[in-house]
């Protein structure tokens, strides 16, 4: 299995004018992202819109991407969803475009038990040889994967990685005493990556790496290489671009973020509205702080 990097990028989907999906867009923004920090990218995740993807658009995406960074570039297809025999289908189709691993979230609104949890990643790792990493973001879903749960799943060969986005660090700690110690936790939440290497994640799955790519790995690396004021100060740095890509329903700040960038974004499909004034004022000044435009 090819090794999990530490610094990902949630990617977004762009689209045109008319909300069909940018796949040259894509493909250009996944370049433009490993090109400037990202080691890895996961698409069609929750801030690549993937409920309101179709299947066909999405094993595209995983496609067109893949083929567009090559054998050189690490790319996990998301393929979660809240009905397992789904999951497992976006699983398996996945696979065949040749993906590095698949991302599936915890399974959202019908609230499944523990069992449940267990029982549904367990049938999605069947149907796959890539590696599998969870996804569990208890704001989103509404339930919430426990440490003793995914210790369990973690003794499933291919089940190797966590996105970790329940901002507890007691969980965090609580995950650490339970794993084994090859098994990755990835930080789900940007303002929470330095506290979360502190307690032992591997790397993160980033958002604000879209547009500053370059500054959250040399954080990460800082820290990892013993500079902890340094990794501070980045993290101290980038704090008012962690908390103002969430003033909004992400990806709507992120995805105005890179449009001002000049990356490839375009809008949002509805239910999701883009950015209004005030928000784009917020995100634009910044940017501008951080002379990232």
């Amino acid at each position: 299995m090819k090794c999990f990097p530490r610094v990902l990028t949630a990617m977004i989907t762009p689209f045109h004018e008319d909300l069909s999906v940018d796949y040259a867009g894509a493909a250009k923004l996944a370049r433009t992202l490993l090109a400037n920090g990202s080691e890895g990218l996961v698409v069609a995740g929750t801030t690549g819109e993937s409920p309101t993807l179709s299947v066909q658009e999405k094993i595209e995406l995983y496609r067109v991407v893949k083929e567009a960074v090559g054998p050189g570039g690490w790319v996990a297809a998301g393929t979660g969803t809240n009905s397992t025999k789904d999951a497992m289908e976006m699983t398996a189709a996945a696979e065949k475009t040749g993906v590095d691993a698949v991302m599936a979230v915890v399974p959202y609104y019908n609230k499944p038990s523990q069992e449940g949890l267990f029982q549904h990643y367990q049938a999605v790792a069947s149907v796959t040889s890539r590696p599998v990493m969870i996804y569990n973001v208890p704001s989103r879903t509404g339930s919430n994967l426990q440490p003793q749960t995914l210790a369990r799943l973690a003794e499933i060969e291919n089940i190797k990685a966590v996105k970790e986005a329940c901002g507890s660090l007691d969980q965090m700690s609580a995950l650490k005493t339970l794993l084994p110690k090859d098994f990755l936790i990835y930080s789900g939440d940007d303002s929470l990556t330095l506290p979360m290497m502190s307690i032992g994640a591997y790397g993160v799955v980033s958002v604000v790496t879209h547009v500053a790519g370059k500054q959250v790995r040399d954080m990460l690396y800082a820290y990892l290489d013993g500079r902890v004021d340094e990794a501070r100060e980045l993290h101290l740095r980038l704090y008012p671009l962690f908390k103002n890509m969430f003033i909004a329903t992400n990806p709507i700040p992120v995805k105005r973020a890179a449009a001002l960038c000049g990356l490839p974004a375009g809008g949002l499909r509805l239910p999701l509205v883009e950015a209004d004034p005030a928000e784009t004022s917020v995100i634009r000044e910044t940017l501008v702080s951080l002379n990232l435009i």
